[in-house]
């Protein structure tokens, strides 16, 4: 039995990082805190497989009064099935993290899990309490695959998941119990182990299949791409999922969100360093690789190892 009375009023929010993103997620931590209802207590959870002791001591310097944080790593989990996880463009290992939460955190019935590369512009208990229904998940829509022809065809006949309604990853409310009771990180596993997709979007891909049937879909207000597409309702979270980063880039839509906290962050001149050093050649590559993953799309799904050939029809 889950012993709720634990968490009874406490609003659990989970991050996966790295030290190579820890600079995005202490941005995101402090919007968020800066924007939630003071009526709650929250618990920040970030999952990692061993951080420097310095970028953490940074990160602790956001506790405060019904904000706790803690560092959980979890190497020991990830080594299991390490070898089958794939770095794919610009998304690493950490990714799948999330996969691990319902596991890993058996005493929580429901939690809220945010990327790095964001700003939370509205209050998070409010996207907590989304009422999920029977549904495993709850996530807006991924607008780039859904307004872009290569990238539907990708949803649509690759994954097997009608592109309307194929979500981001970045910001999603998960029901741990249905999560637990359709054996998602199980049969995640046995997929991985089993086939040898190829993806542009790997646990995201995995999540929309598993999922599909079972996500309650969100306005995009609460995970807001930088794309001039109208926001739904308010603009909760702004999310710089795409491959130009404002600690990259001059001209990112919504990108003024991102600066007007990391000027407060400890670690702004990081930031700014690493901004200095992204020239020109940084930008060829990344927009030589925006037309790779078009390109990649659409060879997907062509091939005859995808979701949709080998499992949809089973």
């Amino acid at each position: 039995m889950l012993n709720l009375s634990e968490h009874k009023n406490e609003i659990p929010i989970f991050f996966s990082t790295d030290d190579n993103y820890i600079p995005y997620l202490d941005i995101a931590i402090a919007s968020l805190i800066e924007n939630a209802s003071k009526e709650y207590k929250y618990k920040i959870i970030v999952l990692n497989t061993g951080l420097e002791p310095e970028n953490v001591s940074k990160i602790m310097l956001n506790e405060c009064d019904g904000f706790s944080i803690e560092f959980v790593n979890i190497s020991a989990e990830v080594e299991k099935i390490k070898k089958s996880l794939k770095n794919v463009y610009h998304f690493s290992v950490v990714t799948y993290y999330r996969l691990f939460i319902a596991s890993l955190f058996p005493t929580y019935e429901k939690i809220v899990y945010l990327d790095c590369d964001l700003v939370v512009l509205g209050d998070v208990s409010e996207l907590y309490h989304t009422d999920l229904g029977d549904n495993i998940l709850g996530a807006a829509p991924e607008e780039f695959i859904r307004n872009t022809k290569g990238f539907r065809l990708y949803a649509d006949k690759s994954i097997g998941v009608d592109p309307s309604t194929y979500v981001n990853a970045g910001v999603l409310v998960i029901n741990l119990v249905a999560f637990r009771e359709h054996r998602i990180m199980e049969q995640f596993i046995e997929l991985i182990t089993a086939y040898d997709f190829d993806l542009l979007d790997p646990d995201q891909a995995y999540l929309n299949y598993l999922c599909r049937g079972r996500i309650h879909v969100l306005p995009n207000g609460w995970n807001k791409e930088p794309m001039t597409i109208p926001c739904e309702g308010k603009k909760n979270i702004v999310h710089y999922a795409l491959y130009k980063k404002p600690w990259q880039y001059d001209d990112v839509i919504d990108g003024e969100f991102f600066w007007h906290y990391a000027k407060r962050s400890p670690f702004y001149e990081m930031i700014l360093e690493r901004k200095d050093s992204f020239g020109d050649k940084e930008r060829a590559e990344n927009e030589d690789m925006a037309k790779e993953i078009l390109e990649h799309a659409l060879k997907i799904v062509d091939s005859d190892e995808t979701f949709a050939k080998k499992l949809c029809n089973n």
